[in-house]
């Protein structure tokens, strides 16, 4: 084909194909390898593809479920299924496929059976080996053409700070062309017996240099930060819920991945946090973003265990990203069911659904209750059964197909 059509055709041509079919075409010639592994050619096949999906309203949604015998206070032991999937984020929720993982580094230490989702950006997966523990085992993983790199130990340590608290950000930055894992660690004790205040630290990895920042302090220095899987990525930045002193309360911490600078955005001025304080259970508070995937989303969820009229899910979304003013309370939730039992919300969807877990309350010979992914329209109020049950984990992202890290010296095929 090389021989009787113009290059321009040739790389038309091309970057219409799907991921698989590219890396095949790696191995045609020395001319279309070069090609398809160009930083540029990359950028113009994810770009092409996320047009195409808007255009055409076929986009993906990666689910990762699993569940274990047991919980240690230390880690997860015990997993009796793990899966990652590629559905469609169409009213069926039909299956794309099963994406198999398997992990390089069986022969480091490893805290867990499985990884936990940090975060998913154009095609990547950043996989973190911290559930219930420290943890310093960090993948970035395309399971689109089955690549994935493998980062080396963070700076921070239990060894290096002594106990702390970590949380983590997974993002691209579009004026360097370069994806970043921020590592977000609150030290507890300090690092000397003469420090009484504990500190927060940043330290940031590039996949372009391959190696961790030096960490610095954290200025504004956020504490007590929210739910420790939670993190949202819109508008050039990430975002994790914190706790500030005095009457800041809670608002969201952000980080610009650009800059790399911090700022503070307001939570909504309506939450009622006196009389949440006055309540004897959970307040959580998880960031998402929109459907639209233009601004930030808040679900905030308390509940105290039992059957109480005080427990409920509001479901926020920021409609103009930046603006306080612009926050706005799509629905609240009461407990639901004749068990009673309240949602958890996980992810907004592009036709602005809200995707759920919901406890079944349902035991079988001594078995743990029985979790469904189901999905709420917010307009009409109704629950749709996905079809997925039975896991006691779930976290799901939307993702977009790519070849992101084909170029990659250091990324081994998984």
């Amino acid at each position: 084909m090389s021989d009787y059509l113009p290059q321009e055709v040739i790389t038309n041509i091309l970057l219409r194909l799907p991921s698989k079919s590219l890396v095949i075409c790696t191995s045609v010639c020395k001319l279309w390898r070069s090609m398809i592994k160009d930083s540029s050619f990359i950028g113009a096949h994810l770009s092409r593809m996320i047009n195409f999906n808007n255009h055409h309203g076929t986009h993906l949604l990666l689910l990762h479920r699993f569940s274990s015998i047991r919980d240690h206070v230390s880690s997860v032991h015990g997993v009796k299924e793990e899966v990652y999937s590629l559905h469609y984020d169409n009213n069926a929720f039909d299956d794309c496929c099963e994406t198999g993982f398997q992990s390089p580094i069986a022969d480091t230490e490893m805290h867990n059976e499985c990884f936990r989702v940090v975060g998913v950006c154009n095609g990547l997966v950043c996989l973190a080996d911290d559930l219930q523990c420290y943890g310093y085992n960090f993948l970035i993983w395309n399971p689109s053409i089955r690549k994935l790199v493998t980062l080396p130990k963070p700076g921070l340590t239990f060894q290096t700070v002594g106990g702390y608290d970590a949380y983590h950000g997974f993002a691209f930055d579009a004026i360097t062309n370069d994806y970043k894992v921020v590592r977000l660690v609150e030290d507890q004790y300090g690092w000397n017996d003469e420090q009484t205040e504990n500190r927060t630290f940043v330290e940031i990895y590039s996949l372009t240099a391959g190696s961790w920042s030096s960490p610095r302090f954290v200025d504004p220095r956020p504490s007590l930060l929210g739910e420790r899987s939670a993190q949202a990525f819109v508008n050039g930045a990430l975002h994790w819920d914190a706790y500030g002193l005095g009457s800041k309360l809670h608002y969201i911490l952000a980080f610009d991945v650009g800059s790399e600078l911090f700022r503070e955005i307001m939570m909504p001025k309506s939450l009622d946090w006196d009389s949440f304080k006055s309540w004897h259970g959970d307040l959580s508070l998880r960031l998402s973003v929109s459907g639209d995937g233009k601004s930030l989303a808040l679900f905030m969820r308390y509940d105290d265990g039992y059957i109480n009229p005080n427990s409920l899910l509001d479901v926020w979304v920021m409609k103009e990203y930046c603006v306080e003013e612009s926050w706005t309370k799509l629905v609240t939730l009461r407990p639901q069911g004749p068990q009673r039992s309240l949602p958890r919300a996980l992810c907004f969807r592009k036709s602005g659904e809200v995707v759920m877990v919901r406890n079944l309350k349902q035991h079988y010979g001594g078995e743990e209750a029985i979790n469904e992914l189901v999905s709420l329209d917010l307009v009409s109020g109704q629950f749709k059964n996905l079809g997925i049950c039975g896991y006691k984990y779930y976290t799901i992202d939307p993702y977009e197909e790519s070849i992101v890290l084909l170029n990659k010296n250091e990324a081994v095929s998984c």
